[in-house]
């Protein structure tokens, strides 16, 4: 028995409708005389921010201050309105060519024979399992993605006390969530000396929620069973453990790509990120195919996962009017505090990244730390920056300080001074 499947060929294929999907796909559609095509396994395109129903998305793309479902919808209305085609209830299952995607739709199974592939599957929270937190199996256990599906597209509804286990600005846009079910945020716990989201956040929400911010703590055991009943929380400094009443539990940050695609196709992960590895242009080592947003640096805002869409356009234009990456390339790495960096490839003659930034992630908090990039051995760029590095956001560095990169010299290492 045959299944037939219906064959498209538009110039782009985009996989993925969230914020970096649909840029790009606003900046493609008009500049190419082909079809710019985007899939999504959603029913609804807009990604997360279509169901995190709280202002503060817009900022740096659309320089608006808006909601992120109101964000949401102005992205699908710009690249549909830009010509670009959205098909939502399309689930990508794998490659059938360098350039083709095969996928299950409510109509049928399609393959797209693309001439350049767009990756921008963003990242998901780990659940409870991959964390690895021991006790009962109990009802009331969610990610944050969970608990605004629920909360915000499905009306359910949640207990009345909640822990959060993290402290950074996806545990506020949680907290906000819990509060508009009912649900009172009784703790916030993170294994850092410090909250890990900005004080303009951390410093209302406490107030705001009654919230207290339990930092070098860890949740070791969930109680109860069926219902969550506790939780027990660890001082990881004296080792002394207490338990927290709470009927529920939110999981939130520790992000992790949607890297199955990219594994599927043999593109190179970083083991930083977990991430495709790219050059500031956004290309993959697999010719033809780029990656965006999320998927390269999780988890960054919205906001910047669509500037690095609308960036690469340039880069998908270029490689549709047949021109090739520039000879030569340099490995960038990241020396601790930092645990990676993205873009991870220079290649001296390409456009600046998204923002001329780089983007490294912290594991631990530095005021105003003094940024080094080391080559054979050698300091090759210093600069102090007057912003902090901090554990549960990214931390950016200016690209400028590339330009006193050898291109023959070997990778580069991105560290800190002191």
């Amino acid at each position: 028995m045959t299944t037939d499947i219906t064959t498209l060929t538009p110039d782009v294929v985009i996989v993925g409708a969230g914020p970096s999907g649909l840029s790009a796909a606003r900046e493609l559609a008009p500049r190419l005389s082909g079809e710019v095509l985007v899939l999504d396994r959603e029913s609804t395109a807009g990604g997360i921010p279509r169901h995190s129903d709280h202002p503060g998305y817009g900022i740096r793309d659309m320089r608006r201050f808006m909601s992120g479902p109101a964000y949401a919808r102005r992205l699908v209305r710009q690249a549909e309105a830009a010509g670009a085609t959205i098909r939502t209830d399309a689930t990508v299952t794998g490659w059938a060519g360098d350039h083709t995607i095969e996928a299950t739709t409510p109509e049928g199974r399609i393959r797209v024979e693309a001439r350049a592939v767009i990756l921008a599957t963003g990242a998901r929270e780990r659940p409870r399992p991959a964390r690895l937190i021991p006790g009962d199996r109990a009802r009331g256990v969610y990610t944050t993605g969970h608990l605004q599906n629920l909360v915000h597209l499905q009306h359910g509804k949640v207990g009345k006390r909640a822990v959060i286990v993290g402290a950074e600005l996806v545990s506020w846009s949680a907290a906000l969530t819990l509060r508009e079910a009912g649900c009172r945020t009784v703790l916030m716990t993170t294994e850092y000396p410090r909250p890990d989201a900005y004080s303009l956040f951390t410093v209302p929400g406490k107030i705001l929620f009654r919230t207290r911010v339990a930092t070098r703590t860890r949740v070791t055991k969930i109680i109860g069973r069926p219902e969550l009943r506790a939780v027990e929380i660890e001082n990881l400094d004296t080792g002394e453990r207490r338990t927290v009443e709470c009927d529920t539990l939110i999981l939130t940050g520790d992000w992790i790509p949607d890297h199955e695609l990219a594994r599927a196709a043999g593109i190179t992960l970083d083991p930083g990120t977990k991430g495709p590895v790219v050059d500031g242009a956004l290309r993959t080592d697999r010719p033809g195919v780029f990656a965006v947003g999320n998927m390269l640096h999780p988890v960054d805002t919205a906001d910047i996962a669509a500037i690095d869409g609308a960036h690469v356009a340039g880069s998908v234009l270029a490689w549709l009017n047949g021109q090739s990456a520039p000879a030569g390339q340099v490995r960038l790495t990241a020396d601790a505090p930092f645990r990676w960096v993205a873009p991870e490839i220079f290649r001296p003659g390409d456009p600046a990244p998204a923002r001329h930034r780089l983007l490294l992630w912290s594991d631990r908090y530095i005021p105003f730390p003094r940024i080094v990039l080391r080559q054979g051995g050698k300091v090759v760029a210093r600069k102090r920056l007057w912003w902090p590095a901090a554990p549960g956001r990214v931390f950016r560095v200016p690209s400028s300080m590339l330009s006193a990169v050898a291109p023959g010299g070997g990778p580069v290492s991105i560290g800190v001074e002191g």
